[in-house]
């Protein structure tokens, strides 16, 4: 009879029990027989190592292919996957079964394990606190996120502290830029109330992108000046190596899965407007650096004192204003008062706005435009800069190039398309040009525009007469009020009735 199994485990308790008992009392503490305690007494290893290895079940299917055809392939392409081996052996071997793909993998694995080639090592970093601070963009467009119903295309800056987990996030509207990383890197340091020794990026790769060596040069001293007035030595990854900025590069994941919780927690993915998907962002990223608060408040000590101000987080560009009323900067063409043609105005780009200065005079902030997908043209238009020669050529509207952007809201659209389909050209473009000049003048666009709405839903054209009567007044019948001012000789006799009481 075979005599019963016994497990490692009760041999190395006989084994520990025995040193200091009877063979006897010593079995019995393990849980096994006296007989079978005098055939272990003398073994030398333990019952797993007796049992004899596991022969083939079943012939090799790999046998006459692996050494012969699957071996030279490795070699010759040591990158290959096993997948399109697999593929390649079943078209050359119809006869080859599809269940020897699992086989195939594993033989390859434990080739590549002997005689494969050596892969690169990660090497794990020891941290210390106030040291490094990283910086990195992410792409949101996964999450869906629209504003007042429409898509929004937008990155995330993220900086994060090693050492503590103290993170930043700043929604960037365009692409990853020196001027995205100014503004958000600062922010980020302003909010910690510190700087770290060492600041890593990945090299500002999207930003270098289609520059000339000049521009390049130019943008690494702008990076250089930016580390060197927050005292931090800046430090770049190598080129497309992602592990070496590991620390946020997976906290990336971790971040955008907050998010897209939280998202589903408030049940729609719709903001207002970006203000409120910024402070959405930002209540998201206090949560997560309140759970390292301890930390954080230990690595403070640690940061170097930040300076008295900031340093610019813009780029600063000279542009020329047309007579087309506007000047185009970054493959976007920008509407101002007509009364800057000619001239030379000094432009402050952000990642969102546009300060525009003549001398060192602020005029206006311009909201930003951006390059469209496809590399053409598009246009940041203000109906109020071009109405009042609109007005006076209204056909121009019929074929004006930014004409799309010209019109406020989608009302306005709405109305001229209308007019355009019931109404001689001439007419149409006339009418949807005093429509706009009557929101200009009277300062109604919202109102208008809901009057508009209302008066197409009914099926009805707008009534110029009556939208003006609606809108208040026309200035040129408001009454003209005369002023008639007191002689100066009263004001002399004032002044000399006091100089009298006082003498007395």
């Amino acid at each position: 009879m075979r005599p019963p199994l016994v497990t490692d485990h009760q041999t190395r308790l006989f084994m520990k029990y025995r040193q200091n008992n009877s063979i006897e009392v010593a079995a019995a503490k393990a849980s096994i027989s006296r007989a079978t305690a005098y055939r272990i007494d003398n073994e030398v290893r333990l019952p797993s190592q007796d049992k004899p290895p596991r022969g083939r079940r079943r012939p090799d299917p790999l046998e006459h292919i692996f050494d012969t055809e699957v071996v030279p392939r490795l070699k010759a392409a040591p990158g290959i996957r096993a997948v399109a081996v697999y593929d390649e052996m079943r078209r050359r071997h119809p006869e080859l079964s599809t269940g020897i793909r699992r086989t195939l993998e594993r033989r390859i694995r434990s080739w590549r394990a002997v005689h494969g080639e050596a892969q690169e090592v990660i090497f794990r970093q020891t941290h210390e606190p106030g040291r490094l601070g990283l910086s990195d963009f992410t792409d949101m467009g996964s999450l869906g996120v629209t504003i007042a119903s429409q898509p929004l295309d937008h990155l995330l800056y993220h900086f994060r502290l090693v050492w503590s987990g103290f993170e930043h996030a700043h929604v960037i509207l365009g692409g990853e830029s020196f001027v995205a990383l100014a503004e958000g890197l600062q922010n980020a340091l302003w909010s910690l109330s510190g700087s770290p020794l060492y600041h890593r990026s990945d090299s500002l790769s999207a930003a270098f992108r289609n520059l000339d060596a000049d521009a390049k040069a130019d943008l690494t001293h702008r990076y250089e000046a930016l580390c060197a007035h927050y005292r931090m030595t800046p430090t770049r990854n190598n080129k497309g190596v992602a592990h070496e900025n590991g620390s946020i590069e997976s906290s990336h994941g971790h971040l955008k899965n907050a998010i897209r919780d939280a998202l589903l927690m408030r049940g729609t993915r719709d903001f207002g407007d970006l203000v409120s998907y910024r402070a959405f962002i930002d209540e998201i990223v206090s949560r997560r650096n309140a759970a390292h608060g301890k930390r954080i408040d230990a690595e403070r000590p640690h940061l170097q004192a930040l300076p008295d101000r900031r340093t610019t987080d813009f780029e600063e560009v000279i542009v020329t204003v047309s007579s087309t009323g506007g000047f185009v900067l970054r493959k976007v063409f920008y509407t101002v008062p007509s009364r800057l043609i000619g001239h030379r105005l000094r432009v402050r780009l952000f990642d969102e706005r546009l300060d525009v200065f003549i001398g060192g005079t602020h005029l206006l902030t311009l909201p930003r435009g951006r390059a469209r997908a496809n590399g053409k043209h598009d246009q940041v238009v203000n109906y109020h800069h071009v109405i009042h020669s609109l007005r006076k050529k209204p056909m121009a509207l019929l074929g004006l190039v930014y004409r799309d952007k010209l019109f406020p809201r989608a009302e306005y659209r709405r109305a001229f398309d209308v007019l355009v389909e019931q109404l001689p050209d001439k007419q149409a473009c006339k009418i949807a040009v005093e429509l706009l000049a009557l929101a200009h003048d009277r300062g109604c666009e919202r109102e208008l525009a809901e009057e508009l709405a209302r008066v197409l839903d009914v099926g009805k054209l707008p009534d110029l007469a009556a939208l003006r009567a609606v809108f208040g007044p026309d200035p040129n019948q408001l009454p003209t009020v005369h002023v008639q001012l007191a002689s100066l000789n009263g004001y002399e006799a004032l002044i000399g009735a006091s100089y009298a009481g006082e003498a007395a």
